[in-house]
């Protein structure tokens, strides 16, 4: 056994983001880059490190190569410790059986003995695919203060959004009363972001219930919660009022990349109090020759910029030749724009290359109504091609 830790994190890693179509064909969707630098996992790990929480168990399934040679030994995020730190989970062969993780609480249920290890009061459960900043230590000590065995990060979502996600309603001591998986009817807008404290001993009996029911589908949302809640479990509300987002869209994804163009953004990647830290690449300072031009934009290391960029996000090694243009579009690490090629409204994934003279995507003036076109990892665009707006190109 390690030494014993009061409150330990759970990431849930393993989902394959089939929405983000041609982007996790190869991917994990938390290995998925964002904001220039950084990858979606950044988040959530920077988040437990600023939080005080330094013992995290990242849950690996779908093609996490890429994700497991990013995390490495958590160096990065300071947890590369020798008591806790980061493990990666993935699931494995024991001596008489071995299989997937079926859901979310069978993820979590395979992992109790390493969870036994560290002996703890509480676990934290997270998502390794939300964009936002959350001290979690404010919401541990809430749980603490109400005796709860559940409790869990809500967000207040417009009535219209509310069916997408899992809706609670609450008496005014936060205590849960209502909780409905995507109700067709949402009676309340309080939405889980599926970030949850359990007290550990609860946890532990519930998921050990839920593997041993053949009905079940080992969910959190579709099984333990509405489970605890019919079994009369003391579960609170912790409302959660800054910048989230589920970046399990395209759209949601180039909007979320677009926000941290904003000033006005809540989310503050440049707030010294709260850093979100990331593997960053060893590349020279980028470059803007003089005839570039670069507008309301993100320009990480390595870039070399000969074109004109507006409102867009571009990643380490990202050349731009000569006469290019990149509007409103997300460039991942290393991907290069030929002459006079333009780029708008597009995500171009890590080594694209645009051959010259080539016209990638296209919107209106309001770039919320339009379609985003996006390439995969390493595909070729031919000179003077024609790429529609909304196109999928793997």
């Amino acid at each position: 056994m390690y030494g014993k830790k009061e409150c330990i994190a759970m990431l849930l890693a393993g989902g394959q983001g089939s929405r983000l179509y041609v982007l996790t064909r190869h991917v994990a969707k938390p290995a998925v880059p964002f904001g220039g630098k950084y990858r979606i996992i950044d988040f959530p790990l920077s988040n437990c490190v600023n939080s005080g929480i330094d013992t995290v168990g990242v849950l690996t399934q779908y093609e996490p190569l890429a994700l497991h040679a990013y995390i490495g030994s958590g160096q990065p995020w300071d947890l590369d410790r020798a008591s806790g730190g980061v493990h990666i989970l993935p699931p494995y062969m024991r001596s008489k059986s071995g299989e997937w993780y079926k859901g979310t609480a069978n993820a979590i249920f395979q992992n109790i003995p390493f969870m036994e290890q560290f002996d703890p009061e509480y676990v934290l459960i997270l998502s390794g695919d939300h964009i936002y900043k959350m001290d979690y230590a404010k919401m541990l000590d809430a749980h603490k203060k109400n005796g709860a065995d559940c409790t869990i990060a809500v967000i207040d979502v417009p009535l219209s959004e509310a069916r997408r996600f899992g809706i609670l309603s609450a008496d005014e001591s936060g205590r849960i009363t209502k909780f409905v998986e995507k109700p067709a009817n949402p009676e309340s807008t309080l939405a889980s972001m599926g970030i949850y404290i359990f007290t550990w001993k609860v946890l532990r009996e519930r998921l050990i219930a839920d593997e041993a029911d053949p009905a079940s589908e080992n969910d959190f949302g579709k099984n333990i919660i509405p489970g605890m809640l019919a079994d009369g479990c003391r579960m609170y509300v912790h409302p959660f009022e800054g910048y989230w987002k589920d970046v399990g869209t395209i759209d949601s994804l180039w909007e979320a990349n677009m926000d941290m163009l904003s000033p006005d953004c809540p989310l503050r990647l440049n707030d010294p109090s709260w850093r979100i830290y990331s593997r960053n690449p060893a590349s020279p300072p980028h470059y803007i020759a003089p005839e570039g031009t670069v507008q309301h934009s993100m320009i990480s290391e390595g870039c070399e910029i000969a074109g004109d960029v507006t409102a867009s996000v571009l990643f380490n090694d990202v050349r731009v030749a000569r006469g290019a243009q990149i509007r409103y579009s997300i460039l991942m690490p290393g991907a290069v724009v030929e002459e006079d090629a333009v780029v708008e409204f597009s995500i171009l994934a890590e080594n694209v290359h645009v051959g010259r003279g080539a016209h990638v995507g296209g919107g209106a003036i309001d770039p919320l109504g339009s379609k985003i076109t996006v390439a995969a990892a390493g595909v070729e665009i031919a000179a003077g091609a024609e790429i529609t707006p909304g196109a999928m190109l793997d």
